[in-house]
């Protein structure tokens, strides 16, 4: 009765969930659409499912045709460019400082980005606000 149980267990079918899969290459740095996107009944583990949590993201990989969409491979926009001049804002227990600073590298709201102090030449790491300024906290 055992190898019964475990012949039936291994002859049954795989559970197929659907997976967002890239309808067409799409570039790094590409705002994706619903257009951009197809869903299809196989299950890859990893893969997002819903195609609502992609669509109006950013590609931060290229993503190619056929393939499966992981959660690392898009973002929220970008507000801050590499080299864009933005706003330092330091604002601990009632003291607030705002300085002008280089961005080193691209991020979206939320992530975390390296700047550098225009006036200090000093790198610092602040976290990009929704208005696309870098709040410093130490």
């Amino acid at each position: 009765m055992r190898y019964l149980a475990i012949a039936a267990c291994l002859m049954a079918a795989p559970a197929a969930a659907d997976t967002v899969l890239a309808a067409r290459t799409i570039r790094a740095q590409t705002l994706i659409s619903p257009q951009d996107l197809v869903v299809k009944d196989v299950d890859v583990i990893g893969a997002i499912s819903d195609p609502a949590l992609i669509a109006g993201q950013e590609a931060r990989v290229a993503l190619y045709a056929g393939r499966p969409i992981r959660p690392g491979d898009v973002g929220p926009p970008a507000l801050v460019e590499r080299n864009q001049i933005i706003s330092l804002i330091y604002d601990q227990s009632g003291l607030s400082i705002t300085a002008e600073g280089r961005s080193l590298s691209r991020a979206g709201p939320g992530e975390t980005v390296r700047v550098m102090n225009l006036s200090s030449r000093i790198t610092v790491s602040g976290q990009v606000m929704p208005d696309g300024r870098v709040l410093v906290s130490y």
